[in-house]
């Protein structure tokens, strides 16, 4: 007797919504993180992340930057008072729900 199988549809932005099933095996909940793992056969493994808010790719940037600052503390400007006003007014009237669910036009 085979496993059950949950499937999804990747859109045109190679987006897909996690299955019912799946998400509740894994235990999912909105903005968890899944991680895919893939094997020598070929297959790919899916599991829940560990809600530790780590990416290797970030902290390579972010320790570039130190590095940066640290030998040329020269280069450092501060943002001027009419660029942090320009910003402001830029996003003053954007309201925005990181927790709402991807409109169809998103996808």
């Amino acid at each position: 007797m085979s496993a059950p199988c949950s499937e999804s549809t990747l859109t045109d932005r190679y987006q897909t919504t996690v299955p019912e099933p799946v998400r509740k095996v894994l235990g999912l909940n909105k903005r968890d993180k899944i991680c895919y793992t893939i094997e020598p056969d070929g297959k790919v493994v899916i599991s829940r992340t560990d809600n530790v808010e780590s990416d290797p790719i970030l902290g390579k940037f972010l320790n570039f930057i130190a590095r940066d600052i640290e030998k040329n503390p020269q280069r450092l400007q501060a943002i001027s008072p009419d660029l942090v006003s320009r910003v402001q007014s830029l996003v003053a009237e954007v309201d925005l729900d990181l927790d709402a669910p991807l409109g169809d036009e998103d996808e």
